[in-house]
């Protein structure tokens, strides 16, 4: 009897709190949303520098980091969202504050060497995804920091279509058919998103000239970014889950001989380019985990 009642008073301490049944992410009550941050595309980030632990404003821009992401949570909040899971996604994995961090979401750090990376807790119990502090892909030109993952990557295409992390990670989210909503970070991004996506509620806090950038006063891009993904939320149905037709084919350019050569021993890969790596399979996390292999050397 006893323990009945303590079992009890944990069940109705987690409904009163507001937290799910679980912290996997995978309660099935509710609006569910999935919000994946970065950070070289938070507002006033304009150098490597303030992205690295060793950089002397990085303290101060991961604070931004996680004041753009609360405004994501207060939005998707008023939008009805029972369950968020935050997913740190930059450099570490471990830039977001946790104690600064709204207490409606759950916040997933460290990396689990899974092919998901910066989509790890994804599920199909998810409604919706959400891009915070996204930059653009290798190569863009004025583009805040842009790269596709590491520096390594010069351009990773799959059945012809170029992709940034967004693009990606997409794909990822589409695996479990789970549309991405929404994306924050500088004009290029956004416009990429617009390209791959078609319909989808973007917000560009900064937008690039050069080496230099344009920026929104950080309050007045969280204003933005709360009501944007409110708007995206509660229009649900303008959405589709980001999809390629299978068979899959990978094209992956590097840069460095050092991982071009030992990539194409990677089982099912081919050298087919001076620096490219050719991978075909019908199953998308397949792909993806085979990028996230070749990218480093296998």
């Amino acid at each position: 009897m006893k323990k009945l009642a303590l079992t009890l008073c944990a069940l109705l301490l987690c409904a009163s709190t507001g937290m799910a049944q679980s912290v996997d992410g995978q309660s099935t009550d509710g609006l569910k949303v999935f919000i994946s941050v970065d950070m070289e595309g938070i507002t006033g980030v304009v150098h490597w520098n303030e992205v690295s632990r060793e950089g002397k404003d990085y303290s101060y821009f991961r604070r931004i980091m996680t004041l753009e992401t609360n405004a994501a949570i207060e939005g998707a909040v008023a939008a009805g969202a029972t369950h968020i899971v935050v997913r740190d996604s930059h450099g570490s994995a471990r830039n977001i504050l946790p104690e600064l961090l709204d207490r409606r979401a759950l916040l997933l750090r460290e990396w689990s060497g899974g092919p998901k990376s910066m989509m790890e807790g994804i599920g199909e119990t998810f409604d919706a995804v959400i891009f915070i502090g996204y930059h653009a892909k290798a190569g863009t030109p004025d583009a805040l920091l842009e790269h596709t993952m590491t520096g390594n990557v010069m351009d990773i295409s799959i059945n012809g279509v170029s992709l940034p992390e967004a693009g990606i990670n997409a794909l990822i989210a589409g695996h479990y058919d789970v549309p991405v909503v929404f994306v924050a970070g500088d004009k290029t991004i956004c416009e990429q998103c617009d390209g791959l996506f078609g319909e989808i509620g973007s917000v560009a806090v900064k937008e690039g000239i050069g080496g230099a950038a344009l920026n929104r006063h950080p309050e007045v891009s969280r204003e933005m970014i709360r009501s944007g993904v409110t708007d995206a939320l509660r229009n649900l149905d303008r959405y589709q889950p980001y999809k390629l037709r299978s068979p899959f084919t990978m094209v992956l350019t590097l840069k460095d001989e050092t991982t071009v050569y030992p990539g194409q021993y990677y089982p099912g890969a081919e050298r087919t380019g001076d620096w490219e790596i050719t991978y075909r399979s019908d199953d998308i996390m397949d792909v993806l985990l085979a990028f996230f292999k070749l990218r480093s050397g296998y």
